[in-house]
């Protein structure tokens, strides 16, 4: 019996050696002599990239076509770890065949140092260029759909990226430590942003957000901490964004907001906009005053969180409920609060006296002047004896008006000779509302 199966392993020695132990159905040599694996694929009728025995190396061109046995097929995808870890690849250029590029295809190739995906990919599956810590330039065609997760993750010497016009979704981890990026641009046509897709780019100074983004997940921007700017071209698109966190909003690093490369110091959020979402401007510490809308019917958690505005004027006719001071997801800071003028409409004052959120303002005036912004205080000295208000820095011919926080008038003037004085009856510690022209300012009396 043991010499029968001996006698069996013996016959079947030779069969298992000429197996082909590579993960491929056809090596084929390119005219400049590169060898390229290929398997089979849609029925045999094309063909996609794989490993094979020996790593790639060097420069590598993907042939559109590849005739074999007298056949030939089109070449039409990268598959799954078709280069991965090839240490020695400096370059590769894919043909316009080639239509997807799977997982993994590129993983730790340390000295690729630019790739362009043509316009013909429309599929670029997750990790695919993880880890290729020498690429430097990535051009993503017009084809592709979707960055998948950890597409460039660890990419540390990535410095140059541009996104086609057809990227819909940037997903989890995609730029995750891109350390060397400084700037990047997001398109019109993105949608989605995942968790985590930028987090720990640090060099990353300026983010540009296209007006179709709608959600953006957790911690996409966390450890962006060299972020100055954000910028975006349409208020009302922002506004409608959902973060699922702070730290989603690339603000929460950036603290300035940019449209059309001028940063929102006085912020007015447009008519046509009914919800400003959750963090919307937390941390934007660049904003010093907010006007909203009558169209707004709601304002989400810490939307204006984090830094002291000194103005908020509410057009808002019905106040509706935000949450209040006291509350961990405060609409406005702390400070906003307890010092910035919060102006409404005359005959309001008693419904935003008896709601939630509003109510807890500290500084409320009945009125709506156009343009009410707060006057930088280098601008105008501002000094108060005995109910005189003496105010210098002003502009000649600029009115003067001098109100209490509850709108009542004490007192108006015109500037002359760059200064004003006007005579009050109010007392030592009462609190003024300085009107220059359409803008305010305010003053504690001595």
């Amino acid at each position: 019996m043991k010499k029968q199966i001996l006698l069996l392993v013996m016959m079947f020695l030779p069969m298992v050696s000429s197996v082909n132990v590579f993960a491929y159905d056809i090596a084929v040599e390119n005219a400049d002599g590169k060898t390229i694996y290929y398997n089979y694929i849609n029925n045999d009728n094309e063909l996609e990239v794989t490993s094979g025995g020996p790593k790639y190396s060097g420069n590598v061109v993907i042939p559109e076509e590849v005739t074999f046995m007298s056949r030939t097929r089109r070449v039409t995808s990268i598959g799954d770890y078709a280069f991965c870890r090839c240490s020695g690849l400096t370059s590769v250029t894919i043909p316009n065949s080639v239509t997807s590029i799977g997982y993994s295809a590129f993983r730790g190739c340390h000295f690729l140092t630019s790739i362009t995906i043509p316009n013909s990919v429309t599929s670029i599956d997750n990790d695919v260029f993880c880890n290729c810590t020498g690429l430097t330039s990535v051009t993503i065609g017009n084809g592709v759909t979707y960055i998948g997760n950890g597409t460039f993750e660890e990419c540390y010497r990535l410095t140059s990226v541009t996104i086609g016009n057809s990227v819909t979704s940037i997903r989890g981890g995609a730029f995750y430590n891109c350390s060397s990026l400084v700037s990047f641009t997001i398109p019109n046509s993105v949608t989605y942003i995942g968790h985590s897709a930028f987090a720990g780019c640090r060099s990353l100074t300026s983010i540009t957000i296209g007006n179709s983004v709608t959600y953006i997940d957790y911690d996409a921007f966390q450890f962006c901490d060299g972020l100055t700017s954000v910028q975006i071209s349409d208020i009302a698109a922002w506004c409608k964004i959902s973060f699922n966190t702070s730290q989603s909003n690339p603000l929460y690093y950036a603290h300035h907001l940019f449209i059309n490369n001028e940063e929102i110091k006085d912020l007015i959020i447009p008519n046509s906009v009914t919800s400003i979402e959750d963090y919307a401007f937390c941390r934007c510490s660049g904003l010093t005053s907010v006007t909203i809308p009558n169209s707004v019917t709601h304002i989400g958690h810490r939307a204006f969180d984090g830094y002291a505005l000194t103005t908020v004027v509410s057009q808002i006719e019905s106040p509706f409920a935000i949450t209040g001071m006291n509350s961990g997801d405060r609409t406005f800071s702390k400070n906003t609060f307890n010092e910035a003028i919060l102006y409404v409409p005359v005959g309001t004052l008693n419904k935003y006296e008896t709601t939630d959120g509003w109510k807890d303002f500290s500084f409320k005036v009945a009125d709506t002047p156009a343009g009410v912004f707060n006057i930088p205080a280098q601008k105008l000295l501002i000094q108060s004896d005995g109910g005189i208000l003496t105010i210098q820095g002003a502009d000649d011919g600029e009115l003067v008006t001098i109100y209490t926080i509850d709108g009542t008038q004490h007192g108006r003037g015109v500037c002359q000779n760059g200064s004003a004085t006007i005579v009050t009856s109010l007392n030592p510690g009462a609190v003024a509302i300085v009107k220059v022209g359409d803008k305010s300012v305010k003053n504690v009396m001595k």
